[in-house]
């Protein structure tokens, strides 16, 4: 790595972070079953129909991945808890099992000095709620904070940060528009009720957690750097649409108050009735926002077609596994805009960054250097950001392991830490040994 500790403020946090159905293995500790385990069981959903049942067994090996956490020199882990794991039903009455695994869980990450960094919500909705109409319902709401309140109540001491919803635009835009994700819908009124519903729901969710007595609460935000796609008026156009949808939607809604009129204009007609009085709610007070960017997007108008009349392009960049275009400037640029335009002097924290590599093991090493170059050079803009003023306190990679990347099945590999998905076998990556080097000076 081109940096070193010391190139960062005293009290900058470093960390890794995962998600419970990536990693934990969903078939395990009584968890019910998930809108997941259902998109995934559909032909054409997800690459070889592949799902979370086993994943990386964290639930019966959480004690390695940590030493393996702890030997890297992380200051904090971010995990999510599964709703599914807590409550099989999504209400009622709560699976001791699962309770008692984040319990050790908890306990685990301090004893090796770790901070708990939660995240309430990463995208796996109990089946029995689907049903219901999951994030489509306005009960939702309600469904989610009794949630808060059973895990946070169990945990909730013990937590340095709490985040109620991962990623936002995925819950609403990503598997209500596209479809790309569970519930797998295409449905232009049923991606505003789900974009609003879950601002309504991570407002409950943090006057649960202000009831209990917890601090430290915030929001984590994910975000695609729009570039237009030519010099036309049009393609700008379409661009700033892009970027309402994406990227100002949920972070205008709960730190301005509104949603972007590029993004009225096409949702309004089918948001809920009274939605423009959900706001109180929707903008409780927060202690951090975080940021989990990996990519820009180029953006180009599409005339004739349906809102947004836009499409998406590739530029020239270098890509990931993913084929996502590496572009670390988006990074900075993405801090000092929120910084500027939404939170003012709140602490920013990069939730995410990382890249897929398809990286395998030859001679019992992984030789991930396009990963290592990757990390240095979006490390880089978090610093120029730092130096113009941004209140940057931490940075965490995606991932600590190799996972299931949802409807990519196991082949894209954005652990720094190889996972054979046969053996199980840990095998940390030159870029883990990098960090670790990196973190010690």
């Amino acid at each position: 790595m081109k940096f070193k500790r010391s190139d960062f403020p005293r009290d900058f946090m470093f960390g890794a972070a995962t998600s419970s159905y990536q990693i934990e293995g969903h078939s395990f500790g009584g968890a019910g079953p998930t809108h997941w385990d259902s998109f995934a069981a559909t032909p054409g959903n997800v690459v070889r129909a592949e799902h979370g049942a086993i994943a990386c067994d964290h639930y019966n090996r959480f004690e390695e991945d940590l030493d393996l956490m702890k030997a890297a020199g992380f200051d904090a882990y971010r995990f999510s808890t599964s709703w599914a794991r807590v409550m099989p039903e999504g209400r009622g009455t709560p699976n001791p099992e699962g309770l008692d695994f984040y319990d050790r869980l908890t306990d685990a990450m301090l004893e090796r000095g770790l901070k708990p960094c939660a995240t309430l919500y990463h995208w796996e909705l109990p089946s029995a709620l689907a049903d219901m109409g999951g994030w489509r319902n306005a009960d939702i709401a309600k469904w989610f904070g009794d949630f808060t309140e059973v895990i946070m109540g169990r945990i909730g001491d013990r937590m340095h940060s709490v985040a109620p919803i991962n990623e936002p635009w995925c819950v609403g835009w990503l598997s209500h528009f596209i479809g790309a994700h569970a519930p797998g819908l295409r449905d232009i009124r049923a991606t505003a009720r789900a974009m609003h519903h879950v601002l309504t729901a991570h407002g409950t969710a943090i006057q649960v957690m202000r009831g209990l007595g917890m601090e430290n609460l915030g929001g984590v935000f994910n975000m695609e750097w729009p570039i237009p796609q030519s010099g036309s008026e049009e393609d700008y156009r379409a661009a700033q649409v892009y970027d309402g949808i994406y990227n100002r939607f949920f972070v205008e809604g709960i730190f301005n108050r509104r949603y972007p009129e590029t993004v009225l204009e096409g949702l309004e007609p089918h948001l809920p009735h009274g939605w423009q009085d959900d706001f109180d709610l929707i903008a409780q007070p927060l202690d951090w926002v975080g940021l989990n960017y990996y990519t820009c997007k180029r953006i180009a108008a599409a005339p004739g077609t349906p809102w947004p009349h836009l499409s998406e392009h590739v530029g020239g960049l270098t890509r990931t596994q993913m084929g996502w275009e590496i572009y670390p400037q988006g990074l900075g640029d993405f801090v000092r805009r929120m910084h500027r335009e939404n939170t003012g002097d709140l602490p920013i924290y990069i939730t995410e960054n990382g890249m897929a590599n398809n990286d395998h093991v030859v001679g019992g090493e992984v030789n991930d250097s396009n990963r290592i170059a990757y990390l240095d050079d979006h490390l880089t803009s978090v610093r120029e950001a730092i130096e113009d003023g941004a209140p940057v306190r931490g940075y965490f990679c995606w991932s600590l392991l190799d996972n299931y990347e949802w409807s990519l099945g196991y082949e894209k590999r954005f652990g720094l830490v190889h996972v054979d998905f046969e053996s199980l076998k840990r095998t940390p990556k030159a870029s883990y040994e990098a960090l670790r080097l990196a973190l010690s000076q």
